[in-house]
C-alpha cells in the first residue's frame, strides 16, 4: 500500500469548494474524466454509496465513510475491479487536497488525474 498527498490552490472560497463536493451530480463539472455519477442520495454524507462512470468506460463504486463539513474533511472508499483506494478530501480557504491510499502503482497513476480535478475545483 502507498499513500500520496495532492494539493491545489486557487481563488475559490472554502464555501465554493465544499459546494462543489457536496452535490455528487456536479462532480463531472470539475472532474472532466467523469461522465455520470449515480448515488443512493442527493448530498454528500456518511453512508452515501454510488457509482462513477468514466469517459473511458470504467465504473468506480464508492462509499462515503465520514463527512465533517465544519472541519472541511470527508473520506471515502473507491473500488474499481480488484483495486481499492481510501481517499481523504481536505478543504481549506483557497485550497483543496487529497490523501490517497491504495496499491502503489495505481496510486501513483491517480496523481495526475487528482491534480487536474483539484485544479478545477479550486478555480473561481
Amino acid at each position: 500500500m502507498s499513500t500520496v498527498r495532492v494539493r491545489r490552490r486557487g481563488p475559490a472560497s472554502k464555501y465554493t469548494i465544499w459546494a462543489r463536493y457536496r452535490d455528487p451530480q456536479r462532480w463531472p463539472d470539475w472532474a472532466p474524466y467523469l461522465r455520470e455519477v449515480r448515488t443512493n442520495g442527493q448530498l454528500l454524507r456518511a453512508g452515501l454509496e454510488g457509482e462513477m462512470h468514466t469517459r473511458l468506460g470504467l465504473t468506480v463504486a464508492f462509499e462515503v465513510l465520514e463527512v465533517d463539513e465544519g472541519a472541511g474533511r470527508w473520506t471515502w472508499v473507491l473500488r474499481a475491479g480488484p483495486l481499492r483506494y481510501r481517499v481523504e478530501n481536505l478543504v481549506e480557504e483557497g485550497r483543496a487536497g487529497m490523501v490517497i491510499t491504495g496499491p502503489g502503482p495505481a496510486v501513483l497513476a491517480s496523481v495526475p488525474v487528482a491534480k487536474r480535478a483539484l485544479g478545477r475545483i479550486v478555480r473561481r
